[in-house]
């Protein structure tokens, strides 16, 4: 296997160990088991070394989307390991993002929810246990159906509670734990 092929590996390994230990088990989204369990989630690793390769990866992976049936496919993670590290960096190319969902005509259909090992929120310090909802083990970009979003504000019964009981959820378990747990899943 060749080096590019090992770290793909291990970017897949770690991702999922993330989704699966994290998000799922942890219950951060109640929506994300069933794709999971169903195999109806995308990890797609992108090579892109600058932010231009990224969107046109982007751009790829929302077009797929778009186009694939949701009996098929909810949802995809698009990571991205060797561009956008530093999170200023990275929230500043949300913008970009946004200006290509509306250049496809994809606004209102596709949404583009963001994680990154350095996530931090406004008004947060970089060390404060919250930022951990949002972290994950590599940058990445979750491209999320609207429709899906709708259908699951309809069936559950406080939407808006959830990042109060993720934020609630973190600070029970500390930020050695988090810290631990996305440390882990780089190792498995």
């Amino acid at each position: 296997m060749s080096e590019q092929e090992n770290e793909h590996a291990a970017v897949l390994q770690a991702t999922r160990c993330w989704v699966e230990q994290w998000v799922v088990k942890e219950n951060l989204c109640p929506f994300a088991g069933k794709p999971v369990r169903e195999n109806r989630v995308l990890y797609q690793v992108s090579h892109a070394q600058r932010p231009k390769q990224l969107l046109s990866d982007l751009t790829q992976a929302l077009e797929h989307l778009a186009h694939t049936p949701v009996q098929e496919l909810e949802t995809t993670l698009l990571i991205h390991p060797n561009v956008l590290q530093d999170f200023g960096v990275y929230n500043a190319f949300l913008d970009q993002v946004d200006d290509l969902l509306l250049e496809l005509d994809l606004e209102g259909e596709i949404q583009v929810a963001s994680f990154h090992p350095h996530y931090q929120f406004a008004d947060t310090d970089y060390d404060d246990v919250e930022n951990f909802t949002n972290r994950s083990p590599y940058p990445m970009l979750h491209l999320i159906r609207e429709a899906s979003i709708e259908q699951a504000i309809d069936y559950h019964p406080n939407i808006d509670a959830i990042p109060i009981r993720n934020i609630e959820h973190v600070r029970n378990l500390g930020i050695e734990h988090m810290r631990t747990l996305l440390a882990q899943c780089k190792r498995d």
